[in-house]
């Protein structure tokens, strides 16, 4: 039975953390030749695409296991407005299913105590069986995969007496389940990747990571599930809460160009004594076997920038320079990599794979799963009447919070705007039910087009441009076609969020940039977390440093973050849930977490020049990483291994 339950109200100030206003980042403007300007690529004339659920090889009854085969393709889709080129991406898919493979991947559904089990399977390979090069410029000289080193040397930063182009060999993948509860093989672990099976791959070049033959023996050992040439076998048990989780590519040193290629997708986890009723919340969302042109309820809707050649194709920096003007010298003359770009905000927004879509919708509920899948651009998103209005605007409708990163919230929070960080998710109720037929309202951004320091849209930092990266999809009212039984907000009963209990231990850890050893003024040349010494001295620590977060099996502990750097991090920590404690900036009490971050989180904003404190219980054992979830930072250096249960 529903009963009417108090609502959390978060007003407009809510939307955009007011915690920690700064000195301001100047914006880099995505201009070199051959490349699209934004403002003249047509909007909302394409329907928004929501994602299909990905086809299953089998539904085992008796073992209560769902197996998928899924593949890492390249292909060519239209992304940009119909009329304009297709954008050659990779995506997963089905690989008994060819029309599956899509960016963003189909959605994987899975249910609350019933095992999946994927086998991924590189297959970015040509019609002939060779590799394919990575459609984007990756840098060879940062601690990455580095196949050409070999066993020997792969997982490292190569050495070379001439600054290297763009590597051009083949490309390593490993898959994360983000926000997933499962033991370490299964992790998508950084250092677990594997290159496609190709008949060219190079002599002496390393197949696989360091961890790959652990993690492959592991799984053989305990699931039966042999990993050969260009595939691994993951195993998800589902046993945390209902949740809107997601996959991702998480190569080491590679990650941000590989998700910028396409490599992501919704895994959405249903039932258990943390879910709500069949009938309590707006639906349907899409099922297996659907006929076309259902209407959906239900809808996840991953935002995305990106920037476009002229001739459709995906465009990524290949210089330093374009950062922030440095030429050089760079590596091996200095310490300074030659290509990577500390942040890279690009010039249009993508919503489920299309630029600016449009979705019509009816007079009355909707749920929507929101996740934010930027490699480093914060959004603060509203429902406005006018996409270009002065910002900041005026919102139309709330946003009904209902759940983050780990499941439902303890109850409902009214936002007047959704701030959110690269990978942190957030499940909403949008209300449309007074809004006449006829009427478009328009999903606008008003984060900045640079790092965000918190503070508030058009005080403290300018909003997106309000020509482009400022808009991010169109809804269209269209008449009431069924009657809208889903549950008022006002009524909603959400599953409790049960705390985790007493810490036995503080942790204090810290976020650093660090400049060139090398060249005066030069910098920042890597982003590095790091411990606080007994004195509250910040020691930077990169990938390769000796692990100092060992917790115990079954132990809970605070993790207190502090952020030594001008910009905020989302901090995401692998195979856990756990919940905001507080957050305080020096000389100030602390504050208590946000509304809407009452419940169960993975990723978690690190403002600047403040201490944010995570409670985390540690119940599986294995080596799982935790690191910066804008994606230039994990790929230089912000990036650690832990242990739980190893020590």
């Amino acid at each position: 039975m529903i009963s009417r339950r108090r609502v959390v109200r978060a007003g407009i100030a809510g939307g955009a953390c007011l915690f920690l206003p700064g000195e301001m980042a100047p914006a880099v403007q995505v201009t070199a030749d051959g490349v699209l300007d934004p403002e003249t690529i047509e909007k909302y004339v394409a329907e928004l695409v929501i994602p299909p659920v990905m086809p299953r090889d089998r539904r085992d009854g008796g073992t209560g296991l769902d197996s998928y085969t899924v593949g890492v393709r390249q292909f060519r889709q239209q992304v940009l407005p119909p009329g304009r080129p297709a954008t050659t991406v990779w995506g997963y898919g089905s690989t008994r299913h060819p029309e599956t493979f899509s960016y963003p991947a189909f959605t994987m559904e899975a249910e609350v105590g019933r095992t999946t089990r994927v086998k991924w399977v590189n297959q970015l390979l040509d019609a002939r069986g060779h590799y394919l090069p990575h459609l984007l410029p990756v840098d060879s000289t940062l601690h990455w995969a580095n196949p050409p080193g070999g066993v020997a040397w792969r997982d490292s930063s190569p050495t070379f007496t001439s600054t290297p182009g763009p590597y051009e060999g083949p490309v390593p993948i490993v898959t994360h389940l983000h926000g997933g509860r499962n033991t370490e093989e299964s992790d998508g672990y950084a250092e677990a990747w594997y290159l496609p099976d190709a008949r060219d791959l190079p002599a002496g070049y390393a197949r696989t990571g360091s961890f790959y033959e652990v993690f492959g023996r592991k799984s053989a050992e305990l699931f039966g599930a042999k990993w050969r040439p260009g595939d691994a076998v993951f195993h998800y048990d589902n046993r945390g809460r209902a949740s809107t989780l997601w996959f991702h590519d998480h190569a080491l040193g590679i990650t941000r160009l590989n998700v910028y290629a396409g490599l992501a997708g919704f895994y959405l986890l249903r039932g258990g004594p943390a879910d709500v009723g069949e009938g309590v919340l707006p639906a349907p969302a899409p099922k297996r076997g659907d006929r076309t042109g259902m209407t959906y309820y239900e809808i996840p809707v991953v935002i995305q920038d990106r920037s476009f050649k002229t001739d459709g194709s995906l465009f990524y920096p290949a210089s330093r320079a374009f950062f922030d003007g440095f030429t050089g010298p760079y590596v091996p003359e200095s310490d300074m990599a030659p290509i990577w770009n500390p942040e890279f905000f690009a010039n249009a927004m993508v919503t489920n794979g299309r630029t600016w879509p449009v979705l019509s919708v009816e007079p009355r509920r909707y749920r929507f799963r929101f996740l934010n899948g930027c490699n480093a651009r914060f959004l603060i998103l509203k429902i406005v009447t006018a996409p270009s209005a002065p910002r900041p605007a005026t919102p139309a409708l709330p946003f009904w919070q209902i759940g983050s990163d780990g499941g439902f919230l303890p109850t409902p929070v009214q936002r007047e705007q959704l701030l959110t960080a690269p990978a942190e998710r957030a499940d909403v109720i949008v209300d449309f039910t007074s809004v006449p037929a006829g009427t478009e309202l328009y999903l606008i951004n008003e984060g900045p087009d640079t790092a965000f320091r918190g503070g508030v849209a058009g005080t403290d930092f300018p909003p997106a441009n309000a020509k482009t990266t400022g808009q991010v999809m169109k809804f269209v009212v269209k008449p009431l076609t069924a009657p809208d039984r889903s549950t008022p907000v006002s009524q909603l009963v959400l599953p409790p969020c049960e705390p985790l209990g007493a810490a036995s231990r503080t942790r204090r850890l810290c976020l650093n940039e660090v400049n060139s050893a090398s060249v005066r003024g030069a910098g920042p040349r890597a982003v590095l977390l790091g411990v606080l010494d007994s004195s509250g001295k910040p020691m930077p620590l990169g990938w390769g440093d000796p692990i100092t977060e060992d917790p115990a099996l079954g132990a809970t502990e605070v993790w207190e973050i502090h952020n030594l750097t001008k910009d905020g991090h989302p901090i995401h920590i692998h195979e856990v849930q756990f919940q905001v404690v507080d957050r305080q900036r020096k000389g100030q009490a602390p504050r208590p977490p946000e509304p809407w971050e009452r419940g169960f989180k993975d990723t978690v904003v690190a403002y600047p020049n403040a201490v944010t404190r995570v409670k985390v219980r540690f119940d599986q054992p294995g080596r799982y990483m935790w690191h910066c979830h804008m994606l230039e930072h994990e790929d230089n250096e912000m990036m650690r291994p832990f242990r739980v249960g190893m020590s």
